[in-house]
């Protein structure tokens, strides 16, 4: 979330910085300007009367000591009458800062100087590339390589719950236990503390990592009880450190989650969608850091080269993507994604977003660090899917098709029990 300090400050640039999001700022900022005049103006009249009373308070005590009792019943009433007109301005002053919040929260997370202008998923700009693209002649998308051996039944999840719920099984399970557990013991290793946290959340959760009041309607919702399946480990993890004010001994913060994450996916349909594609319930492990903000651009930099090390060591062809302004999320600051090639559909896969969100997060959880000076300033906060794992799967099937079998790569055998192939 914004501060009404850097709209009030920097008015022009907010507005030129969210256009490269392509969204158009200055109506509402107008609005929220004028809200927080009249904010201001009324806690001022609150501060007035409230001053009022304590004078009256005590003139009424002097007064009854003094034996003139008229005068101190007189002054009883005007203390009453000017309670009420209290109560009306904190109800005025309750609703304009209602009115103000529900409206700047609307605004989303200034792009980065280096994000690129555009509107869709086609301005984004590829920054890397890396491993040698196979060729796609004789190659099986993955759906037709589960079915052939055994590994994942997308009708059976049909049955069980619905599209876009598969049911892995045997060396297709053993695949995504596999997987998890590669993840997690590289998360480990550069550093990241493991955590299990809930798969469900509460608003306030949801509203302090930026999915609501934004993505409601991609969230699954359990009404009885006010709760959302989280979208991912990110939510849960960053909100572990809502209203916590860190020392600066604390940085750099470095969490790990595997959890099952849920999306509804609400108007994804195509060719884009079939198989592992496009998933309402999909595994992931996740990183997240929080940072000094002198620090978070070359955490930035070191959560990118983790997870490229991850799909080089998986042997799997890569780029690296700069967003556009027009494909960033409402909260990030810059992102960037990693797709890889999968030769069974000859086109690239989204895998990861890797982004650093600078204060926009911490400013809604209210998540704080005290420098040197006893001084409270806000933390950046950053997250990367390290990695996210249906369209892994179906690149590392597609990709390492043999007459023999699927080939496993050689990070990956430790954690299959030694298998070479899967048969």
């Amino acid at each position: 979330m914004l501060t009404i300090q850097t709209l009030r400050e920097n008015t022009d640039f907010v507005i030129e910085r969210l256009a490269v999001k392509n969204f158009d700022a200055r109506t509402k900022i107008e609005e929220i300007i004028k809200l927080d005049d009249a904010r201001k103006a009324l806690q001022f009249e609150l501060n007035e009367k409230q001053a009022e009373i304590n004078a009256l308070s005590k003139e009424i005590g002097q007064l009854f000591q003094a034996q003139k009792i008229d005068e101190a019943n007189a002054a009883k009433a005007k203390t009453a009458e000017i309670k009420e007109a209290i109560k009306e301005l904190e109800n005025t002053f309750n609703q304009t800062n209602k009115d103000l919040n529900d409206l700047i929260v609307l605004l989303p997370n200034l792009p980065h100087a280096s994000v690129p202008a555009g509107k869709t998923a086609e301005d984004n700009e590829t920054v890397k590339t890396g491993g040698e693209i196979p060729t796609s002649e004789g190659k099986l998308p993955h759906w037709e390589l589960c079915e052939k051996y055994n590994l994942i039944d997308f009708e059976l999840g049909n049955k069980l719950t619905g599209s876009g719920f598969p049911v892995y099984i045997g060396k297709g399970a053993k695949l995504q236990r596999a997987l998890i557990a590669f993840f997690l013991d590289r998360a480990e290793k550069a550093g990241y503390t493991e955590y299990m946290p809930p798969i469900m959340v509460n608003e306030d959760s949801g509203f302090g990592t930026g999915q609501l009041p934004d993505k409601e309607g991609q969230m699954y919702y359990v009404g009885e009880d006010n709760l959302y399946l989280i979208p991912t480990a990110e939510v849960p993890v960053t909100n572990i450190f809502r209203d916590v004010i860190l020392k600066e001994s604390d940085f750099p913060v470095k969490c790990t989650a595997y959890t099952p994450c849920f999306r509804r996916e609400a108007g994804s349909y195509g060719k884009d969608v079939r198989g592992l594609n496009r998933l309402h319930q999909f595994d992931k492990v996740e990183i997240v850091r929080l940072e000094k903000p002198e620090n978070s651009y070359a955490a930035l930099e070191e959560m990118i080269a983790h997870v490229e090390n991850l799909v080089q060591e998986l042997e799997l062809p890569y780029r690296i993507l700069r967003l556009c302004g027009g494909d960033m999320s409402f909260t990030s600051a810059l992102t960037y994604d990693f797709e890889v090639f999968s030769a069974g559909q000859s086109r690239w896969l989204e895998v990861s977003s890797v982004s650093n969100f600078e204060t926009f997060q911490a400013n809604r959880l209210k998540l704080r660090y005290k420098d040197v000076d006893k001084k409270n300033h806000l933390a950046h906060t950053l997250n990367g899917s390290a990695l996210a794992l249906p369209r892994i799967v179906a690149a590392l099937l597609e990709n390492n098709q043999t007459p023999e079998g699927i080939r496993i790569p050689k990070a990956l055998q430790p954690f299959m029990g030694g298998s070479e192939v899967i048969f």
